[in-house]
């Protein structure tokens, strides 16, 4: 399917036929996370091969803290590009930015604070050349923490590596199993017939594109966790989870995917899940906000979820939260009165 004019998605230019092009364009969006940039690039720079396989670049969105480009001239040893936006665009117009000044024939969006175990770029690079027709492939990933400790593995979406199933879309359409780009390599044609980022779905934007691609293109899955996420207290997926901004950018995608994409490939049963599981979202920042004492906050969160969904478990969650939080503010004020008359 070819990209169709969409004003919330922007175009992505092909390249012209005059201009060099490598195998790979390495890109690194970066903002304010210089001390992981350089274990970034170094896991890049041991495996890569050369500049006329792949190109490099590092670009910076306006960072406030430390000197990525002094990073990148240090690492890099004039390897690596370094190009910053002029004033701060964003999250979406910077992945934008990435998308527009690549070149090559595949791309890795690789994040700042992520790293890519020995092995990635020479796998992947065998994986689209035995398999032609894939538009895109991700491998499972390890969870490390600020340090660098692994926490665990990603699911394991085959039992070995493979092309995905058509009916793993329902999957991806429940969860977003490919959580950061970092894990993924999509052939820039894909790009150029589909569109970058949908700007309406915000943080959760990586999500409709991927549904986007698997309902157009087959996508290989890597059984062998080639990739780390990194995961610590000042990345998106942290400092956003339960934001307001979030859950409602997570619902306007989700209807976004269900209209646009899989209105002919699911039923309306998953769909009615999906915005339960957003709902429920919703009612865990509601409960947090209960325990802190923002009632007037909970409340929109309540309401929020209530919007989301009208199920029989969204309904029965959202009552124990008034009503066990309600009791505790009635005990908290009982005591409070006691206290006052003993002294």
């Amino acid at each position: 399917m070819m990209h169709q004019q969409n004003p919330y998605i922007p175009n992505i230019p092909s390249v012209r036929e005059t201009v060099a092009r490598p195998l790979w364009s390495v890109m690194i969006p970066h903002y304010n996370c210089v001390e992981y940039l350089r274990e970034t690039l170094a896991s890049v720079l041991t495996q890569a091969p050369s500049s006329d396989v792949m190109e490099i670049v590092v670009v910076d969105n306006q960072s406030t803290e430390g000197d990525p480009e002094a990073v990148v001239a240090e690492l890099g040893q004039g390897r690596v590009k370094f190009y910053q936006q002029q004033r701060n665009v964003g999250m979406l117009k910077n992945f934008q930015t990435c998308l527009e000044l690549s070149r090559g024939q595949l791309i890795h969006i690789l994040h700042s604070d992520d790293c890519v175990r020995e092995g990635f770029y020479q796998k992947m690079t065998e994986t689209f050349s035995k398999n032609p027709d894939i538009g895109a492939a991700f491998c499972r990933s390890v969870y490390i923490d600020m340090y660098g400790q692994s926490q665990g593995l990603s699911s394991l979406e085959l039992p070995e590596s493979g092309i995905l199933p058509s009916n793993w879309i329902k999957r991806i359409a429940e969860i977003c199993c490919i959580s950061v780009p970092s894990l993924a390599v999509v052939r820039r044609e894909v790009y150029e017939k589909l569109g970058g980022l949908d700007s309406r779905c915000g943080l959760s934007s990586d999500w409709e594109m991927w549904v986007r691609i698997f309902a157009n293109y087959p996508v290989w899955f890597e059984a062998e966790p080639l990739a780390m996420w990194r995961i610590h207290a000042s990345s998106n997926n942290v400092t956003n989870a339960k934001s307001m901004t979030f859950i409602q950018e997570n619902f306007q995608t989700i209807e976004i995917i269900f209209q646009s994409h899989l209105h002919k490939l699911v039923n309306s049963k998953l769909h009615r899940k999906v915005k339960k599981n957003c709902a429920f979202l919703a009612l865990e920042a509601a409960k947090l906000l209960m325990q802190k004492g923002d009632i007037s906050g909970a409340r929109a969160y309540l309401q929020t979820a209530l919007q989301y969904s009208r199920s029989w478990k969204v309904l029965l969650a959202a009552s124990r939260i008034i009503l066990v939080n309600g009791l505790l503010a009635i005990l908290q004020y009982s005591s409070l009165k006691v206290e006052s008359r003993v002294n």
